[in-house]
């Protein structure tokens, strides 16, 4: 019964479409029709003519695709996924991807959601962003902590395996993580110097930051760890009274849950999509190691303006151990941060000195800049 009544609603409509089309078409030709002895050619279609009539013509090819061929076959787009186009927009990188898409959103309603972050995090790394809300209930850990369990510093000796839901990695505890890499941050208090300690020019320790804010008169309150990993650099300030929250991808690690367990905000967004902060508002932008030269340049050069754009006039920019090809550092990278017209508080480079450094003649930049207290 719904399907008859769908069906004669869209003929219906290009019933009406077709007649519309055929009125304006009517119209015109009279309007343009000159006696025989006038030899004048007829006047150019209006613009505004003309699109309406392309408008027409669009609405009856949507509305003949959207008629199926085959009555007895259901249609292949998930309900909640039409449900949802009708309430919110949908990213448009999402349609690019039209079978990761229909599998996410395909689901039961009111149910438990299917145990698919994976997917997730697939789709927004291509660049659908944000994801489309689903109506279904978010599974948790089989075996909870207590709340009183949770760690109560931010350096704490270990993160507990019962916080997160392991089913998509390979690993199954942060044990596992820190012996296949000790330096991803998933055992807190091997961090706790990380940023306080001074070993080259590349380094820039906490102390001597706020040191350089208070000489400037400049003052630290709230930033944005962009690409910050489990979360160290905000645990750190954290411990100083600063607020920052810290952008993070799971990508084959619970990077995410290890931010928030340490009593931080993580933001789930990546690096390609606009920064989810408003104008001027944070006084410090952080950009770690995710921050590179795999990046493309278009992607990098919109990253930084889109640091500038929630950066406070007076606001700092630091460029945290950022890598590229030394030739590209000076041809390509540097007159990119440069475009932003900063004043260089520091600048320092080094080379890149493990394997992959070498091979490719890369070098490390740590760059703090100030943005123009007013432009």
């Amino acid at each position: 019964m719904g399907f008859t009544f769908t069906t004669m609603t869209l003929n219906l409509l290009l019933l009406i479409a077709m007649v519309a089309t055929n009125i304006l078409s009517l119209y015109h030709l009279s309007s343009t029709l000159q006696s025989p002895k006038s030899p004048k050619p007829p006047p150019p279609v209006p613009d505004q003519l003309l699109h309406q009539l392309h408008t027409i013509r669009a609405t009856i090819n949507h509305l003949t695709r959207l008629q199926n061929t085959n009555p007895t076959k259901k249609s292949t787009i998930p309900s909640d996924l039409l449900l949802y186009s009708h309430l919110s927009p949908i990213a448009s990188s999402c349609h690019n991807h039209p079978e990761l898409l229909h599998k996410y959103m395909t689901y039961t309603p009111f149910s438990l959601c299917p145990s698919d972050s994976d997917l997730a995090e697939s789709l927004i790394l291509r660049g659908c962003h944000p994801l489309p809300r689903r109506r279904c209930f978010s599974q948790t850990p089989q075996k909870p902590i207590p709340p009183n369990s949770l760690p109560q510093h931010p350096f704490s000796s270990s993160l507990p395996d019962n916080a997160v839901v392991w089913d998509h990695y390979t690993c199954k505890s942060f044990d596992c993580l820190n012996r296949q890499n000790p330096n991803l941050g998933f055992e807190p208090s091997r961090d706790v110097s990380k940023f306080n300690s001074y070993k080259s020019d590349l380094d820039l320790p906490i102390q001597q930051l706020f040191q350089i804010a208070k000489a400037a008169k400049s003052v630290l309150r709230l930033g944005l760890d962009v690409g910050g990993g489990t979360g160290s650099f905000a645990a750190a300030m954290k411990l100083r009274n600063v607020t920052v929250v810290t952008t993070t991808m799971n990508v084959a690690a619970p990077n995410s849950e290890a931010v928030a367990l340490r009593g931080l905000v993580p933001l789930h967004v990546p690096l390609q999509q606009r920064l989810p902060l408003f104008d001027g508002v944070v006084d410090l932008v952080r950009c770690g190691r995710a921050v590179n030269r795999w990046i493309p340049v278009t992607v990098m050069e919109f990253l930084l303006f889109d640091a500038d754009r929630v950066l406070r006039g007076g606001g700092y920019l630091w460029l945290d151990h950022f890598f590229s090809k030394g030739v590209d550092l000076e041809k390509v990278y540097a007159p990119l941060i440069g475009k932003l017209g900063y004043k260089k508080v520091k600048w320092a480079t080094g080379n890149k000195t493990d394997a992959s450094g070498v091979k490719n003649g890369e070098v490390f930049l740590t760059a703090l800049l100030q943005k123009p207290v007013s432009r």
